[in-house]
């Protein structure tokens, strides 16, 4: 099963490229907070910025009545938590984490700020910034397509824009698969950080198996050489 793959554009239900053009979006500034404290600079003198390093620039409101569910999730890609303003960021948090060529993730990673068509400011914080280890960088917007209004459309292009001038990636995703997101969910229960010296080594057998077949072999190994984490929720309804 494969997590979040920025390169599959067919999937229509999955990822939606933003292909409308916005007048007067030159002079791109971005901003962003790191320990040292908050910066603002030319997007392109940004460009080899490490926002994936960095802090959230905005958090999330909580109150009663909210309509949306904010949280934390916890990244095997980061060692932490990454923030979630809804459930369907969480899914894409989950689906960018479960991605083994992920190796950096922050929600809320930055400002971008550009001047409209009538000369005014406007800013928009994307919801994701992810780092593959090729060095690319893909900044993500979560939204339910069928949500996505004029203002947000036009502002999702000028952000595309944006990211093509400074080298990034950038999607708009929507709603997940019901069943391939039920899957990463039970899978992240036992997700784990692998150290990069680790991941191209193969595992060793952990006891004999010169008469096991394939299924047998890949079954014992999972038994004794696993170390999750967690488990995924019961089901309620299934408990006496």
């Amino acid at each position: 099963m494969r997590g979040f793959d920025p390169d599959d554009l067919a999937d229509s239900q999955y990822f939606w490229t933003v292909a409308y053009m916005v007048p007067g979006t030159e002079g791109f500034e971005v901003s962003w907070r790191d320990a040292g404290g908050e910066h603002r600079r030319p997007l392109a003198e940004a460009t080899a910025v490490e926002f994936e390093a960095g802090l959230p620039v905005r958090g999330f409101p909580s109150y009663r009545g909210q309509q949306n569910f904010p949280g934390l999730y916890w990244s095997a890609t980061t060692g932490g938590h990454v923030g979630f303003e809804s459930w369907l960021e969480r899914d894409h948090a989950m689906l960018l984490d479960f991605t083994p060529e992920v190796i950096g993730l922050l929600s809320q990673p930055l400002w971008l700020f550009w001047r409209n068509e009538k000369g005014r400011v406007v800013s928009h914080a994307p919801d994701y910034f992810a780092r593959f280890e090729d060095g690319r960088g893909l900044l993500v917007d979560c939204r339910p397509l069928d949500r996505v209004d004029g203002r947000s459309a036009a502002k999702f292009a000028v952000t595309q824009l944006a990211c093509e001038s400074a080298g990034w990636g950038y999607q708009v995703v929507g709603v997940v698969d019901a069943i391939r997101m039920a899957n990463v969910r039970w899978l992240a229960g036992y997700a784990r950080r692998v150290p990069p010296e680790l991941k191209s080594t193969r595992p060793r057998p952990c006891c004999p198996t010169e008469q096991m077949g394939p299924s047998q072999l890949a079954l014992k190994q999972a038994h004794h050489c696993a170390d999750p984490l967690g488990r995924p929720a019961s089901n309620p309804s299934q408990q006496n």
